[in-house]
């Protein structure tokens, strides 16, 4: 045996332990001078077939992966890239696709017949593919998984955060973010107001009409009370039954009176339906402010107990109207007094 006989031996046995299918084209004629015969035979195609029937190699290209496969041919022989690189699926006589990876180069850069033979290897990949496609589907659905579970976590915090009835802040999350309010406002010297609303006989509601008809009459008022704050700026909260809350930031006693005058007014005007047959009842609110405006060094629960204290004189006058009050540390900044009659409401809190 002669030594090329001897080498062409050596690495048929080097090929065939590593797995590799050796080809070779001839790029002048385009034809394939040796085929991928191991590749074709995975495949399951006969020998006969190999020989007659699979001229056009292309022909067994995944329609997704034949330009890929053209480019990278392309690319090698222009000299974009040192070697043929490519992955994709060929198609096996039983129909399934199967993964395979091609390796290969320009071989006789340097003879009289420069770019005429592309030899290469043809190896199959589809246990690791599959393997990856596998991974790459778990992991998209653990992003789902963990997407849905966010969803579901925020749903669970805005319901915790949220009174069910009104969708308001609830008396818990009232206290937390009054309490930052506090610190907040405290930090940039402005003054903080707040309102407490108290539905007026709101108990003779629920036994003349039922108690789905005193939930629409909070409802309404929680949307009168939603309608005179702005939007991310002031907190608007169900403290519990008939009773809401407001916190005005940056807003001064006489402002939050006007405020509190106009959304009086509204609830007072409103009518507000409480059956399916069209029956209305119109109810009234008192309602309670309190201004800090020395904020530093106060609590949040002092300015709702102020407030409530309000309330309270309001219910006291007779319900249906507006009493305020400043907390003790601003005492020297103004008088706590009665609004009976504030006049025409001004300013950019006008409703």
């Amino acid at each position: 045996m002669g030594e090329a006989d001897l080498n062409r031996e050596r690495l048929e046995l080097a090929l065939e332990a590593a797995g590799l299918d050796l080809w070779e084209n001839d790029l002048l004629t385009g034809n394939v001078t040796r085929k991928a015969t191991k590749t074709f035979l995975e495949l399951g195609f006969t020998e006969e077939e190999i020989v007659s029937g699979l001229q056009d190699v292309y022909g067994l290209f995944h329609p997704d992966d034949l330009a890929t496969v053209q480019q990278a041919v392309s690319d090698h022989m222009s000299g974009v890239t040192p070697q043929y690189r490519c992955e994709f699926r060929l198609r096996a006589k039983s129909g399934e696709w199967v993964w395979y990876a091609n390796y290969g180069r320009i071989m006789d850069g340097h003879t009289d017949t420069p770019g005429k033979r592309l030899i290469g290897v043809t190896f199959n990949i589809d246990d690791r593919k599959r393997k990856e496609d596998e991974i790459a589907q778990i992991n998209r659905q653990l992003r789902e998984q963990n997407a849905l579970l966010q969803q579901l976590n925020t749903a669970l915090e805005q319901l915790a955060a949220c009174d069910s009835l009104t969708g308001l802040s609830n008396r818990r999350t009232l206290m937390d973010l009054g309490a930052r309010e506090c610190l907040r406002t405290g930090q940039l010297g402005q003054p903080l107001s707040l309102m407490v609303v108290d539905i007026d006989h709101f108990k003779a509601v629920n036994d003349a009409w039922g108690h789905l008809a005193g939930d629409r009459v909070i409802c309404a008022v929680a949307q009168a009370c939603l309608a005179r704050a702005r939007t991310a700026v002031d907190i608007v909260a169900r403290f519990g039954g008939e009773e809401f809350v407001i916190v005005l930031p940056g807003i001064d006693a006489p402002n939050a009176l006007r405020l509190a005058e106009s959304l009086r007014t509204g609830v007072s005007d409103h009518n507000v339906l409480v059956d399916a047959d069209g029956a209305c009842v119109t109810v009234t609110v008192s309602i309670g402010v309190a201004t800090l405006y020395d904020v530093r060094g106060a609590s949040f629960e002092e300015l709702v107990n102020t407030a409530d204290k309000a309330l309270y004189r309001a219910k006291q006058a007779g319900r249906n109207n507006v009493q305020s009050a400043v907390a003790a540390e601003s005492a020297a900044r103004a008088e706590a007094h009665m609004l009976h009659d504030p006049g025409p409401t001004q300013g950019a809190l006008a409703s």
